[in-house]
């Protein structure tokens, strides 16, 4: 709890102070040339309504949704997030440093035309901007959070009315912030947030069905980040670190918090000069690529064969057949060898999910020869065809029969497969007897066991298939991870950095000419 109330804290005072610096500005200038500050009150107003609405008409929504639709919601909340927060983060670390003194040549010139509303509008979209990216984080947050959603809330708030009164004390003159240093402090915090809605982001994609790779826990951090510990509490609630990472978590935490600490936290003393960048990014952006084509075509396909078509199965009375599956266009053709042999054909019977993993399930039912003709037959002989039992219903002291019987049975054949392989089959008969007399008041209907003819794969190896087959998904599962998405995160990230490093060459080779004294040409004349 006290985690998250301090990561939304920060949220709330970066976002915050942003907007009370440009409307404490705005206000000052408005106040020094003798103009009302009262369109500014009511647009800055205005815009507050309408990002608590934002934030409001989101919750409301997700709240709504069916538990699939809520897990996808959440992972879009949180990827914008993580936009508004890693813009914010870059635009700071560009401009907090001119930021007071271009406002203020701004809000000049705005007040020297006379256009009060310009000022007006410019305090309501900078407030609109900074509350709808305040509302949205604050959402992903609380979201996150799950039972720490009001301190979620609280810190946020908090933030925000830290911010205020930074904001009053700038306006007044009473107080002087170091804005660059601030924002290069905070922006470290912000970072790991960020980083921690990557894995809560994942998490939720995982949950709505869009990520199913890189699902293998990676450590148990259960014993560490305890619920009721302090340190459990910043972690977890703060960069919202989970006990239980996944692969592909820890994988998306890496590359987002390490390139992003990297790029937007160097030490200005060290940056390199443009040729020496220029020839660091285009290095970077080849190695990416490398690494990208290097994964995508050096790791081993792997994976184990599967049990195949053909299964064998033991019968009821014990002999051995070989149940083997084909494809016959939309259905399957089930082929059985011994035990008199048969060739049955199954149609879909739906889908199931055996440990997690999807099989197709495909049966037939028919009338088969029920293997006894006998009437009258006594209870003796109706034990012994029921195993032992006697059918419910019967007994020697109502219904001591004998009784005479209509025999029927009906076979039906199951068989689970998933591709081309077998994961069970069998072959369940019912047996039944329609009875009367020997005491009955009516005829009487009842089940007498099955066939000796029934047949069945052995439950012990349809237990170890679908474990195997459960391992090689999740293999499967891991390989994609390494061998495709992360392949195509480097491949991305090699093109941007490789965009970057174009456009600096360019703005390098147009600059050369002013350099060397040479005069531009007419096309690199702006006027102003």
């Amino acid at each position: 709890m006290q985690g998250i109330f301090i990561g939304t804290f920060l949220i709330g005072l970066r976002e915050g102070l942003e907007a009370t610096l440009i409307v404490s500005v705005i206000g000052a200038f408005l106040t020094r040339n003798g103009k009302s500050t009262r369109p500014m009150v009511l647009g800055v107003a205005f815009a507050v309504v309408i990002s608590v609405a934002v934030g409001a008409g989101l919750d409301v929504l997700s709240a709504s949704l069916p538990q699939r639709q809520q897990e996808m919601l959440e992972t879009v909340i949180g990827a914008i997030a993580v936009v508004f927060v890693t813009s914010m983060i870059i635009w700071m670390n560009r401009n907090s440093f001119r930021m007071k003194g271009q406002l203020e040549r701004e809000a000049a010139q705005a007040v020297n035309g006379g256009s009060v509303t310009a000022l007006a509008l410019m305090a309501f979209l900078a407030v609109l901007k900074e509350g709808f990216e305040t509302a949205v984080f604050l959402l992903a947050a609380a979201q996150t959070a799950q039972g720490s959603r009001w301190y979620a809330l609280f810190g946020g708030v908090t933030g925000i009315a830290t911010a205020v009164a930074v904001g009053a004390g700038i306006y007044f003159g009473s107080l002087r912030l170091d804005l660059g240093r601030f924002f290069r402090i905070t922006g470290i915090f912000l970072v790991f947030i960020a980083a921690g809605l990557v894995m809560s982001g994942l998490r939720t994609a995982h949950e709505a069905g869009w990520v199913d790779v890189g699902q293998r826990r990676v450590v148990d951090l259960s014993a560490v980040l305890g619920t009721k510990s302090v340190v459990g509490a910043v972690v977890t609630g703060m960069f919202g670190i989970p006990p239980d990472p996944r692969l592909v978590e820890v994988l998306g935490w890496l590359l987002y918090a390490i390139p992003v600490l990297v790029v937007f936290q160097w030490p200005a003393a060290l940056a390199p000069g443009p040729a020496v960048k220029r020839r660091v990014t285009w290095s970077v952006a080849a190695g990416l690529a490398t690494v990208a084509a290097a994964m995508a075509v050096l790791i081993p396909a792997g994976g184990s064969p599967g049990p195949g078509s053909t299964r064998t199965a033991t019968t009821a009375g014990g002999t051995s057949v070989t149940a083997t599956v084909r494809a016959d266009g939309a259905d399957r053709m089930l082929t059985v060898a011994g035990a008199g042999g048969q060739r049955v054909s199954l149609s879909p019977a739906g889908r199931q999910s055996v440990d997690g993993v999807d099989v197709d399930v495909w049966q037939n039912a028919v009338p088969t020869d029920p293997g006894v003709t006998t009437s009258p037959v006594g209870l003796a002989q109706l034990r012994t065809l029921a195993g032992g039992r006697l059918p419910v219903g019967l007994g020697t002291a109502r219904t001591p029969g004998p009784f005479d019987a209509r025999w029927s049975a009906r076979t039906v054949y199951t068989v689970v497969t998933r591709g081309d392989d077998v994961v069970s089959a069998e072959r369940a008969s019912s047996r039944v007897a329609t009875l009367s007399g020997g005491g009955l008041a009516g005829p009487k209907t009842v089940s007498v066991g099955g066939l000796a003819e029934d047949w069945a794969t052995s439950p012990g190896d349809d237990q170890a298939i679908a474990a195997a087959m459960t391992q090689s998904t999740r293999d499967h599962a891991e390989r994609t991870l390494w061998t495709i998405w992360l392949p195509t995160v480097l491949a991305v990230a090699a093109l941007l950095v490789g965009i970057v490093a174009a456009r600096s060459a360019r703005t390098t080779d147009e600059r050369e000419p002013r350099q060397h004294g040479e005069s531009p040409t007419r096309d690199q004349i702006s006027v102003a």
